[in-house]
């Protein structure tokens, strides 16, 4: 019988819920930083880590310990808590707009295999949740490990979700996937819990839970790819808003009176720097088979009319930029996805406009940088969804 909301039994949980997932934000920590980070008492942090080592889901890290807190009497170096790579397996999916990547890892994020697939993913709901469901169990099966092992599936994807039931926003950008249930479909054909989620979202979770964002508590995470997205953490919590759709960057107008956007306005910040918006500008002078990887290419050689083009989309997005980080006051702005391969022009222009258009106490205070995951941020970040989602049952059980 599940626990009462307000029992004993569920307050438990949920304590040792939020141990899990400062453990898995972290790394590997001392028992002391998870009662500093969580607030709850030194007595219960040592009762929920001993508790979470028995069932083996928390190993510690013999060979690693935290320098111990000076203090007059000295002090024996705390121990590392980390997650077991051998307490079960995680897959997670990012469905791109033309393309599927599928990834089973170990719960510490470890990557066990990958595959991937170019894809129509807008306009072929069908084919593409086939394929995931394909990829996903030969995954499993090639590591030798059966479905039973796996906690559960988090699938990223470029649009807004709802919350509490973790479907497509109504009506959805995605037109054609506006009536299909990702989470009940997969969870038919692979027998897991599943568990959906914002890409940009997710990208903003894999940076501050495995990648550069690690130890920031509040960051912005920009996905710049076919679509362009933002992902919120805040107070060192993932931030979705009111109704999941919080970081929307891509449907912030930047030019009044512009191109249509997909989502019906005119001159949204996707229009200006979006796959389609850039090798569009370019392809006048590249001819019309240009791709994003091109235009990123000939930046890093140089060249002066893609420098241009990706100068001007980081300053465009650092207008975009400029208002949020000024009411929010983050740390760091990671700049991810297909876009972010440019490198310095890109982040030059970012800052630039951010130094520009900033009170001097925030722009100095914020750090602009690439992410560190690259193309597999969204994929990582289902991985991080699937893990938080799914662990009060892994605990409970």
């Amino acid at each position: 019988m599940a626990s009462a909301p307000g029992s004993l039994e569920s307050l438990r949980s949920r304590n040792r819920l939020h141990v899990l997932e400062t453990v898995q934000q972290r790394g590997a920590v001392s028992r002391a930083d998870i009662t500093r980070a969580t607030g709850l008492s030194r007595t219960t942090v040592s009762s929920l880590a001993a508790d979470l080592l028995s069932d083996g889901v928390l190993i510690e890290l013999a060979d690693r310990v935290a320098p111990p807190v000076t203090s007059p009497g000295g002090g024996r170096p705390a121990t590392l808590l980390t997650l077991n790579p051998d307490g079960g397996g995680v897959l997670g999916v990012h469905l791109g707009h033309d393309n599927v990547r599928v990834v089973y890892a170990d719960l510490s994020g470890g990557v066990l295999g990958e595959r991937q697939r170019e894809i129509d993913v807008d306009h072929l709901p069908v084919d593409s949740l086939a394929y995931v469901s394909d990829a996903a169990l030969e995954l499993v099966a090639a590591e030798g490990h059966d479905v039973d092992r796996v906690i559960g599936m988090g699938v990223a994807v470029s649009a807004p979700v709802q919350l509490a039931s973790h479907t497509l926003r109504s009506p959805s950008m995605l037109r054609d996937w506006s009536d299909v249930d990702i989470a009940a479909r997969l969870r038919h054909e692979v027998g897991l819990p599943v568990y959906v989620g914002n890409d940009a979202n997710l990208g903003a979770m894999a940076e501050w839970t495995f990648g550069v964002g690690r130890g920031a508590d509040d960051l912005i995470y920009v996905m710049l790819s076919d679509g362009v997205g933002a992902g919120l953490i805040l107070n060192g919590r993932p931030y979705e808003g009111a109704t999941g759709t919080a970081g929307e960057l891509g449907h912030v107008v930047v030019v009044e009176g512009g191109y249509v956007c997909r989502c019906g306005n005119r001159g949204c910040l996707e229009t200006v720097v979006g796959t389609h918006a850039l090798v569009g500008a370019f392809s006048q002078s590249r001819g019309p088979d240009t791709t994003l990887a091109d235009v990123v290419a000939l930046s890093v050689a140089d060249d002066p009319g893609s420098l241009r083009v990706i100068v001007d989309a980081g300053r465009t997005v650092g207008r975009a930029l400029a208002g949020i980080c000024a009411m929010l006051d983050p740390k760091l702005v990671i700049i991810g996805g297909k876009l972010a391969a440019a490198g310095s022009p890109l982040l030059d222009g970012v800052r630039e406009v951010l130094v520009r258009g900033l009170p001097p106490a925030i722009s100095q205070g914020v750090v602009v940088t690439a992410g560190r995951l690259g193309h597999r941020a969204e994929v990582l970040g289902a991985i991080a969804l699937a893990t938080r989602s799914t662990s009060a049952h892994l605990l409970t059980r």
